[in-house]
């Protein structure tokens, strides 16, 4: 091989190497910027607008931890969004949600309905349930201590009329589970004072949110006894979660899907329901009371007693004792025997004589 083939062999691998090593050197250049601006998060220029904190489905009422206010592009502000210089918290609290709402997304004013809107109402219930109002009294409704948007049970006492010896059975039982309250008097907000807290009022009827079959048993047990509220609490409840899953009232998603399984909490948590119902009675309470109300003993027939003659007159395996002179079957009963026929003719008629 001559020497030109040679040197302009080694001055191709001297060009290759120089380039790739340029192009490396530009590949790592622009790669760190990258790096760098990925984890710094540009501040967005816009004002802040009023989002959902957690996905809020239609007819949920709103309290003050499902909103808060967020920075949103100035591009992409609508006119219907709540901005924060001009909302004020308090006053949305109370409202319903009338279309679904997803977690961050902006609320707008068509969405929410206020207390004392028409049809506000019909949009805190849920589909499929009905609004039932029942009277409660200052001590049966928790002394004012529940709001709307609380969920309760309902128990229900009463008087069980006594046996033989005529002494009342007392008994409670819980008679409705897990049911949401939608209004309280005509109130269906939380009334906020001036240092911010919630105002608490006694009331005299409570609206509850149930279902058809719910609704007609509320409307009965009314009219057997007195009604109570019981405060639930706000945390999840595991064994009415493993109680509906034995029962069947809600379906554990075969594939694992975490979705789905939030969807079934979610169905459980506003599912009212009368199922595990639970009771006590006086014995319960006091030792002196009682647990079961006992039958009544038979009662004993007395034949009258009939002064007189009578005569007894037997009609297949039944004998009737008939005073003298009563009237039976259109008969007049007679104390004195017919006389004896002579010949077929009675005493009263001429005997036939012989030929």
């Amino acid at each position: 091989m001559d020497s030109r083939k040679i040197v302009l062999l080694v001055g191709a691998l001297f060009v290759a190497a120089i380039t790739a090593f340029f192009a490396r050197t530009l590949i790592a250049g622009s790669a760190a910027p990258q790096a760098a601006a990925a984890g710094v998060t540009a501040p967005v220029d816009g004002p802040e607008v009023l989002v959902a904190t957690r996905a809020l489905p239609v007819g949920t009422i709103l309290d003050a931890t499902a909103l808060k206010f967020q920075p949103w592009p100035k591009e992409l502000v609508d006119g219907a969004y709540y901005l924060k210089a001009q909302t004020d918290l308090r006053t949305l609290q109370g409202t319903v949600v009338r279309n679904a709402i997803t977690a961050g997304q902006p609320l707008t004013q068509g969405a929410l309905v206020k207390p004392g809107d028409r049809g506000f109402l019909a949009a805190a219930l849920g589909p499929g349930m009905r609004a039932v109002t029942f009277p409660v009294s200052a001590q049966t409704s928790v002394a004012g201590f529940v709001f709307p948007g609380d969920r309760i049970d309902v128990v229900l006492t009463s008087t069980v009329p006594g046996g033989g010896d005529g002494a009342p059975l007392k008994v409670s039982e819980t008679v409705m589970r897990n049911v949401r309250v939608l209004a309280t008097d005509q109130r269906t907000d939380n009334s906020v004072g001036e240092d911010g807290k919630t105002v608490v009022r006694t009331f005299g009827t409570v609206t509850v949110e149930a279902t058809p079959k719910l609704a007609e048993q509320l409307a009965v047990a009314q009219t057997l006894g007195a009604l109570s509220l019981s405060l639930r609490s706000i945390a999840d409840n595991n064994a009415e979660l493993e109680e509906a899953i034995a029962s069947g009232r809600v379906k554990v998603p075969a594939n694992g899907d975490a979705k789905a399984e939030k969807d079934m909490l979610v169905q459980l948590a506003s599912q009212p329901n009368t199922g595990r119902s639970t009771f006590a009675t006086g014995a319960d309470v006091s030792r002196y009371q009682r647990s079961t109300v006992p039958g009544k003993p038979p009662v004993a027939t007395i034949a009258p007693i009939v002064e007189g003659p009578t005569v007894r007159v037997a009609r297949g395996n039944t004998v009737e004792v008939v005073p003298v002179g009563a009237r039976n079957k259109n008969t007049i009963i007679s104390a004195t025997p017919p006389a004896p026929s002579i010949h077929g003719a009675t005493a009263n008629s001429p005997a036939q004589g012989n030929n």
